[in-house]
């Protein structure tokens, strides 16, 4: 093996934007790069590491000799560390020995690796991004079909542990096993879009994948990053959207990892009451030094870029944006005004989606935020963070509290649906129904409701189809859509054989049902941010737990009147009001036989009649069904 070259893929310019915070394709630069210098093929390795005293690339072609392979560090300010080594190919085996500023020597990954080694094992591998994709259909229509104005009913998955070979139960799939199985299952439900939780690569599997050591690296658990993407062309082939987890928030402590790079808190924060963060045991990015926001906005591009992806999932935003999220008073720190507020990480977000939003057409970001932080989707130039959609935290905690409750007493608990009205359009809202609602016990889905059998699997029919119809975009964790009875387990596949039984096959049929209606009605999707869409019939028939609302598309034919009755009461005769002169027919009941439902369906057309009711001239009779969701729709 040949000895270390001196080259850089590094121009002036380059290194202008990366120290100014603004160099958003370091992976085109950082890490190791199979090229050719004077036509011989080698490998070309570089690493930020100001202040290391040395820096040696450590690898299977050298055995690991901690001194034969030193990479030469820039005249410049940069603080980056670079070389080239003829004959090293594709699939080497490598670390960098990083000899810190207290002249301590450590191993680390490659912060910038394409691929790592499959834990236990903590290498980078020298590797690419070749791939022949076949989605240029799916990327010219991805701005029309993935618009704010079109359906997006999310399926969020663990590619761990949403099915496994029953043969090999403790083997998790490959990417190409999981695309098999998984896209015909996504076209058979109808869901619009998949989120993967964090398939970066990391090292410890009951994390979830929240806790990143190789942020450029497809999980190797599932096989190499040419196998994820095509898993991720499989889907597109199909019109299926892809959002990926992304965790700029945090990371671990682990030896090979950013933690204290380069001897120094590199990466994150020196006051560790900004760089630790108390309740996950892990690191807080620094977002106040340049070159850390480099890192983060040009790994969440890579992902864009290199892999195709639709959107992207930005997890524990609240703990970003505030120096005191899960700490007390007196062991937060401020910012320069005496504030709570992280202003780092607030320009962070806002360079981040003014970065994504105008390098792609038709993706997404994505804030999982639970703060009253206000216009997290306003757009920056107004003030906003920039942000497309965030998750409605609010209205999901309101909604399973309110569920819990006997029928009985939700009389005195009608507010908690109402209230979400009320602030429903203040930002762009996708509603979450996430991994997060069944762990930790929290129990599942199904046992979060009450009463006997019947009675819960109609809540939770009824649950699915007020979200559905509910503004705002949807988003269910894997085996909600079948009432998984046990909590997600990661270390194992879902419960598929529940399927055999009828009231888990009917909540199946049901919410692809509801999927097949939501996309297919323009009403529950065109004004999903904007109170154009929505509007109150009547939200005050506490005593009956009743509630009536209308969707309105941009066309008056699309026009949709939804009941809901969250009793096990069946209330004949009932009088609605219309929201215009029409006959009507029932285009959905959640009660219908075929869901595991009594069948009490309207069956009719449906004949208005000039009685005032709900201040409204005209109104309609109907049969309301028990603890089911009726949707009305004017016929033609």
């Amino acid at each position: 093996m040949q000895e270390m070259l001196a080259h850089s893929l590094f121009s002036d310019f380059d290194i202008s934007l990366f120290i100014s915070g603004k160099h958003f394709r370091l992976y085109e630069k950082f890490g190791a790069h199979l090229i050719s210098v004077d036509d011989v093929a080698g490998t070309y390795f570089s690493v930020w590491a100001p202040n290391a005293q040395a820096v040696h690339v450590i690898a299977n072609f050298n055995d690991w000799n901690r001194s034969s392979h030193p990479l030469n560090k820039r005249l410049d300010v940069s603080g980056i560390w670079e070389g080239f080594i003829p004959g090293v190919g594709k699939g080497e085996i490598y670390k960098f020995l990083v000899k810190g500023f207290g002249g301590e020597e450590v191993e680390k990954g490659d912060p910038y690796a394409k691929r790592w080694e499959h834990p236990p094992k903590t290498a980078s591998i020298v590797w690419d991004n070749d791939y022949k994709w076949k989605d240029k259909a799916w990327l010219s229509k991805r701005p029309k079909l993935n618009a704010l104005n079109k359906p997006m009913s999310v399926y969020e998955v663990h590619l761990g542990s949403w099915q496994r070979d029953p043969g090999e139960p403790d083997r998790v799939l490959t990417y190409v096993e999981i695309a098999n199985s998984l896209v015909p299952y996504l076209l058979d439900m109808g869901f619009t879009h998949v989120e993967l939780m964090p398939i970066m690569e990391y090292p410890y599997f009951p994390s979830w994948g929240y806790q990143i050591t190789g942020y450029f690296a497809a999980s190797s658990r599932h096989g190499t990053p040419q196998e994820l993407m095509y898993l991720i062309n499989e889907l597109h082939k199909n019109d299926i959207a892809v959002i990926l987890d992304w965790v700029p928030s945090h990371f671990p402590g682990d030896a090979h990892g950013l933690y204290h790079f380069d001897g120094t808190h590199l990466y994150e924060h020196a006051d560790m009451r900004k760089g630790f963060h108390p309740d996950w045991k892990s690191y807080i990015f620094n977002y106040d030094r340049n070159e850390v926001r480099s890192f983060l906005i040009s790994n969440a591009l890579y992902w864009l870029d290199k892999f195709h992806i639709d959107g992207l999932r930005v997890d524990a935003v609240a703990s970003m944006l505030y120096f005191d999220f899960s700490r007390k008073a007196g062991d937060a720190a401020t910012n320069e005004f005496g504030g709570s507020e992280n202003l780092g990480a607030i320009q962070f977000l806002k360079d981040l989606n003014i970065a994504v939003y105008g390098n792609y057409e038709g993706v997404h970001t994505i804030a999982e935020e639970s703060s009253t932080y206000p216009l997290v989707t306003h757009p920056v130039h107004s003030g906003g963070l920039g942000f497309g959609m965030k998750w409605m935290m609010g209205w999901m905690n309101d909604t399973l509290k309110y569920f819990k409750n006997d029928p009985i007493n939700r009389r005195y608990h009608h507010y908690q649906l109402t209230f979400s009205s009320s602030y429903a359009f203040s930002e762009n809202f996708m509603l979450p129904f996430s991994h997060d609602e069944v762990v930790h016990g929290k129990s599942s889905m199904i046992y979060k409701m009450p009463g006997d059998e019947w009675q819960k699997f109609a809540n939770l029919r009824v649950l699915y189809a007020y979200m559905y119809t509910h503004p705002g975009t949807k988003l269910l964790f894997m085996g909600n859509e079948f009432a998984q009875t046990h909590e997600w387990d990661f270390k194992s596949s879902l419960d598929w054989h529940l399927l055999e039984h009828a009231p888990h096959l009917g909540m199946q049929k049901a919410v692809r049902a509801i999927n097949k209606l939501y996309t297919s009605e323009p009403a529950l999707y065109e004004h999903s941010f904007s109170a154009e869409g929505f509007e109150w019939i009547n939200a005050d028939d506490a005593r009956h737990s009743i509630y009536i609302y209308i969707r309105k598309g941009k066309k008056a034919k699309d026009t949709l009147i939804v009941i809901l009755n969250l009793t096990p009461v069946y209330r004949e005769n009932y009088r609605v009001g219309l929201p215009f002169k029409a006959k009507w027919t029932e285009i959905f009941n959640t009660d219908a036989k075929e869901f595991f439902g009594s069948g009490k369906l309207n069956t009719k057309s449906i004949q208005p009649e000039k009685v005032g009711c709900h201040n409204r001239e005209y109104s309609i009779l109907l049969n309301v069904p028990p603890l089911a969701v009726t949707i009305l729709k004017q016929e033609k």
